[in-house]
C-alpha cells in the first residue's frame, strides 16, 4: 500500500475588483446571465459565461423543470451553446455566478459533478486547460487553472476501447 496526498492550487479573491479586467468582464457576463435564469423551484439562479479563443463570450443560465432531472445547469448550457455555434472553438475560460433572493451565498459556488465531467471532456477534446472562475454573491471569487483541480481523477475517452 502507498498513501498519497492530493493538493490543489487555486487563487482566492475577496472582491471582483481584485480580478484583472478580462476576468472581471467574463464574470460580469456570468452575473448578467443569472438575471435570465429560469429557477422558480429552487430560487437559486446560476449564470455562466464561456470565453472562447476567438474572443466570443457565450452565456448560459440554469433552466429548471418541474420534473427535476429535466433541467440543465448554467455551465452546460453555456458550453454546449458555444460549441454548437462553432465546433472548432476552444474554450479558454468559464465563469460562474450565483444569485438568490436573499443574497445569502457567501462562499464561491463551484460546478456540480455533471458539469465538472462535461468541462473535463472539453479540456481533453481541445487539448488545453479551461480556467474556471467561480464566485459568491458577495464578491468572493476563486480561480483554478483547470478542471483537474476540481476533478483530479478525470474519466475521459482515453479509457474507452
Amino acid at each position: 500500500m502507498k498513501e498519497q496526498d492530493l493538493n490543489i492550487k487555486y487563487t482566492e479573491f475577496e472582491s471582483i475588483n481584485e480580478l484583472d479586467e478580462e476576468n472581471k468582464h467574463v464574470l460580469s457576463e456570468a452575473r448578467q446571465a443569472c438575471l435570465h435564469s429560469y429557477s422558480p423551484y429552487s430560487g437559486f439562479s446560476v449564470g455562466a459565461a464561456v470565453k472562447c479563443n476567438d474572443g466570443r463570450i457565450v452565456t448560459g443560465n440554469n433552466q429548471e423543470n418541474a420534473a427535476y432531472p429535466s433541467g440543465l445547469c448554467a455551465e452546460r448550457v453555456a458550453i454546449f451553446s458555444a460549441m454548437s455555434q462553432n465546433i472548432s472553438t476552444r474554450i479558454e475560460k468559464l465563469a460562474i455566478a450565483v444569485k438568490t433572493k436573499n443574497g445569502s451565498v457567501i462562499q464561491p459556488v463551484s460546478p456540480c459533478g455533471a458539469c465538472r465531467q462535461v468541462i473535463a471532456e472539453y479540456e481533453h477534446r481541445q487539448g488545453s486547460k479551461i480556467e474556471i472562475i467561480f464566485s459568491s454573491e458577495s464578491g468572493k471569487t476563486i480561480i483554478v487553472d483547470s478542471i483537474k483541480a476540481l476533478l483530479p481523477f478525470t474519466f475521459n475517452a482515453d479509457f474507452l476501447p
